[in-house]
């Protein structure tokens, strides 16, 4: 039975039917589940990828220069030799495709503990991250770790993922009209995106490329033990950090379990390492985050 009320619309609905605008949203999350499955990572995870292989290395290579340019840089000395010691150990180990005209290493003298690999093959460490990874080892954690973002093509799909979430939520918004409530699931949908689909993914990379870089580094003769001494390193220095669930990479405690979790079989490809004779004999200059001599 249809209820009419004096000064409304008689309005009828069959049951299970929705407005055009949330089936045209349910619609853009369909066509973004079926493109979904157009890459694979190195983990056998389904990835969303739209920018060709080709401009991903060109960006790369302009970012990289870019800041090579804006930013202080170390070009020789103790420091040079000890950061190309160590990632020149792990390049050989980095399947082909991923800087095959050669990786290139920049030093930035900054206090920032941080690092970075981009496609083309490029690679920055700062000074402030040798003054918290204080052995070979531990420096060799981290550039696994950005090289491993390289081969997950991370950086396309990050940037694929942003740009889906912001057509298809552009699309919701075009749908919704003036209508004031609408209005407002928009901004809750902006941030339910933000939380509940960028970070996550970001999240999801870092633990990705521990995971990788953790093997990249055995296989070079790294030991991957030493990938939960640096980031309780990186929690002594890192000071409060943000919620996990509001941050775009785990918390500290997630990352050494996880860590511990992969050891064993970063163990075995360290130990097959050293039985190969795969020894680097890289040298931590003292005081490396100020000895450029």
């Amino acid at each position: 039975m249809t209820i009419s009320r004096p000064g409304t619309t008689n309005r009828t609905r069959s049951a299970g039917t929705n407005p055009p605008w949330i089936r045209r949203g349910i619609a853009l999350l369909l066509i973004g589940s079926l493109v979904a499955g157009c890459a694979t990572s190195p983990t056998g995870r389904s990835q969303l990828q739209f920018f060709p292989e080709a401009q991903m290395r060109s960006m790369g290579v302009d970012a990289f220069e870019q800041m090579k340019a804006e930013q202080a840089t170390i070009d020789d000395g103790a420091l040079v030799a000890y950061v190309d010691c160590v990632a020149g150990a792990i390049v050989p180990h980095v399947p082909e495709g991923y800087g095959d005209n050669g990786w290139e290493v920049a030093i930035f003298d900054d206090e920032a503990v941080n690092a970075f690999a981009l496609p083309g093959g490029k690679m920055g460490v700062y000074t402030g991250l040798l003054e918290v990874a204080e052995t070979p080892d531990q420096l060799a954690t981290v550039i696994g770790h950005e090289i491993a973002h390289v081969m997950a093509e991370h950086a396309n799909e990050r940037m694929s993922t942003q740009f889906a979430t912001t057509l298809g939520l552009g699309a919701l918004q075009v749908a919704a009209g003036d209508d004031p409530q609408r209005q407002e699931l928009m901004a809750v949908l902006g941030l339910g995106a933000q939380v509940g689909i960028i970070l996550p993914f970001s999240r999801l990379h870092e633990s990705e490329a521990d995971a990788i870089g953790l093997n990249l580094m055995a296989r070079a003769g790294f030991d991957p033990r030493e990938s939960v001494a640096l980031w309780r390193n990186m929690a002594r220095a890192g000071g409060a950090a943000p919620p996990e669930f509001l941050s775009t990479h785990p918390s500290r405690d997630t990352r050494i379990e996880d860590l511990q979790k992969a050891m064993p079989r970063a163990m075995y490809f360290y130990e097959q390492a050293r039985e190969a004779g795969r020894v680097p004999g890289c040298e931590r200059p003292a005081m490396a985050g100020a000895d450029t001599d």
